[in-house]
């Protein structure tokens, strides 16, 4: 049966690492075009820079519950044995979906993190064009999108994993089908 508490956990974790992926979205950095007091030059200004904070505190917390999730199924491939069949195919099947769901989701938020922390640092004399660098629309929001799949997929995994590795007894694929006695 699958552990209550490791499913809380999960979950828990990857709840909270989705808002603050919804809150870093809302949050990115905004820039202005800012002239100085003597009107020589324009230069940029930037807001703040909270959603930096946030992306790298949900990619460190999806991670957290990745680590929980394949440490209690012992990342599918280490451990006992798991009962060919159904549940087995269907816990390869969501493994291989919840890794790449969760990849994605580190790249965006990583990536989010890091171009959202870039700020311009130059400045034009005299009133020629200035582009003040910012973070695009969405990609934070895709982070948070690919959070809540991993979450999903994740649950499914560990029930799946849970039941095949239930199933398959205390030896590996349900045990002999021999008897031995002891030797006399």
């Amino acid at each position: 049966m699958a552990s209550i508490i490791v499913q809380a956990v999960v979950i828990l974790l990857d709840v909270i690492a989705f808002g603050l992926g919804v809150a870093a979205e809302q949050r990115r950095s905004k820039a202005t075009v800012t002239t100085d007091s003597e009107k020589n030059y324009d230069y940029c200004t930037y807001d703040s820079d909270i959603a930096t904070g946030y992306g790298v505190g949900a990619l460190l917390l999806l991670a957290a519950a990745q680590v929980v999730l394949m440490t209690a199924s012992r990342c599918f491939c280490c451990g006992r044995g798991l009962k060919p069949g159904g549940s087995r195919a269907c816990a390869l099947i969501l493994f291989l979906f919840t890794w790449l769901t969760f990849l994605i989701a580190e790249v965006c938020l990583l990536a989010g993190s890091v171009r959202n922390a870039y700020h311009t640092r130059y400045r034009t004399f005299y009133g020629d064009g200035i582009s003040c660098e910012t973070l695009r629309k969405g990609v934070f929001a895709a982070g948070a999108a690919f959070t809540f799949f991993t979450a999903i997929l994740g649950e499914f995994y560990y029930i799946s994993y849970s039941k095949s590795r239930d199933a398959a007894g205390g030896a590996p694929y349900g045990g002999s089908s021999i008897g031995m006695g002891p030797y006399n």
